[in-house]
């Protein structure tokens, strides 16, 4: 029964969704920027972890300079996330251009 449950169903995917090479451009285009996103988030946010903690060590191990040091903790995690939002824009533009 289950056979037939999906043979039924997929002939009705057939008939609602004609597959031709639009469709299959715009699936690898929204496969494309989930990778895209997936991949781009995990490198700042192993930067940006590794630079956090490695402040708190600082301020740990001299508290007096502890406004140095987030200043260039800071500054450092913004550097880190541009290549997120850099994933983030490729991941836009496969999304809402790529049709």
């Amino acid at each position: 029964m289950d056979v037939a449950y999906a043979a039924e169903t997929a002939r009705q995917v057939e008939e609602t969704v004609p597959i031709d090479g639009k469709v299959i451009i715009r699936a690898a285009a929204l496969l494309g920027a989930g990778i895209c996103m997936g991949a781009g988030a995990i490198g700042p946010g192993i930067g940006e972890g590794i630079v956090g903690g490695s402040a708190c060590e600082g301020i740990a191990r001299q508290p007096e300079l502890q406004g140095v040091l987030t200043r260039t903790m800071l500054i450092a995690d913004a550097i880190a996330e541009t290549t997120g939002i850099y994933a983030l824009v490729v991941s836009l533009l496969l999304i809402f251009v790529v049709s």
